[in-house]
């Protein structure tokens, strides 16, 4: 399949919008609320953002991991939880250790 080429003006286009997009809702955020403080219920609600975002990025990832060509692949679900458990049960630096430790020990003997 030939790729498409787009014309240097129009790229450039683009890329200035986006730019100037992502500036302006960054500065929404640092620039207009930065020096203010937040209602608790608002940071009540932040608090949980993390929590929410990080399982559905890592969710596609285990389920259906580009490594394996989308198939199902048990080894990456036994390190994943792996992970959870050391999460819940030690930290987050244990969750990285014993979710990382488990994919390459299982991949090193299967």
């Amino acid at each position: 399949m030939t790729p498409v080429i787009i014309p240097d003006s129009t790229f450039w286009f683009v890329t200035i919008l986006l730019g100037i997009g992502t500036f302006l809702i960054r500065f929404s955020f640092l620039g207009l609320l930065g020096g203010r403080a937040l209602p608790d219920w608002l940071l009540t609600h932040l608090r949980y953002v993390g929590v929410a975002v990080l399982p559905a990025l890592i969710t596609p990832m285990v389920l259906w991991p580009a490594a394996t060509q989308g198939q199902f692949d048990p080894i990456r679900l036994t390190a994943a939880l792996a992970a959870l458990y050391a999460g819940w049960r030690f930290g987050v630096v244990y969750s990285l250790l014993f979710g990382m430790g488990t994919l390459w020990a299982l991949q090193y003997l299967l």
